[in-house]
């Protein structure tokens, strides 16, 4: 059995969870706390690699960050340097499918927050910077937290924008969910089934991992 596809999986889904993490919270904290102009129409649209097919994902990401693309020349021509069947590719990707999971349970989170205990905290000349992080976060952080796990999963099963962005190189850019992909193709049914058992069983335990810490007692 080849184990390449497991952990390239697991390396490609904790990064990309890490950035869908940082860029969540605080666009959560945006959603949830600002009123600005377009603030509904800038959550919409966030929101959108929920609906999309993701080859409409990997589409977008092409054309932002493409060979052809400005931003795509520019760092082929000054960084030698593409995300185009790169494991960085297929980060990209699940990162921006697994966004809106920690964007909405981030700003439910904040918005469940008790301001008055944020308005207390205040009066102990704590600075915006310092209230945030020492009340208004951890009571927000079981929230963000099991949209954290949930798009850890998300990530791991990413498949279509991956695909598009990364392509699927064996030893190089193939995660569990391309593997499978290429098994059936191949007609090679048992590694096909190996590695449906494989994600299936870290699923899964993501799932009841989060049901246990975040279900209500």
């Amino acid at each position: 059995m080849d184990w390449f596809p497991l952990t390239l999986s697991l390396k490609v889904a904790s990064v990309a969870t890490v950035l869908a993490l940082l860029a969540g919270v605080a666009l959560g904290w945006v959603v949830a706390r600002t009123h600005m102009p377009g603030r509904t129409l800038l959550e919409a649209v966030l929101m959108l690699p929920l609906v999309l097919p993701p080859t409409v994902i990997g589409y977008f990401i092409l054309m932002a960050a493409g060979r052809r693309s400005p931003l795509g020349n520019w760092l082929r021509e000054h960084l030698d340097y593409t995300i185009i069947f790169s494991w960085h590719g297929a980060v990209v990707a699940s990162a921006i499918v697994a966004l809106p999971l920690v964007l909405k349970s981030a700003s439910a989170a904040f918005a469940g927050v008790d301001r008055s205990l944020e308005a207390a905290a205040s009066t102990l000349r704590q600075s915006r910077w310092s209230v945030f992080v020492r009340v208004t976060l951890p009571l927000a952080w079981p929230g963000i937290l099991a949209g954290t796990l949930l798009a850890f999963a998300r990530a791991m099963g990413e498949f279509g924008a991956s695909l598009m962005v990364a392509g699927s190189i064996p030893g190089r850019t193939q995660t569990l969910s391309m593997a499978i992909y290429d098994a059936v193709q191949a007609g090679n049914d048992d590694l096909a089934f190996f590695y449906v058992i494989v994600t299936s069983v870290l699923s899964v335990a993501i799932l009841v991992a989060s049901n246990r810490l975040f279900s209500p007692r």
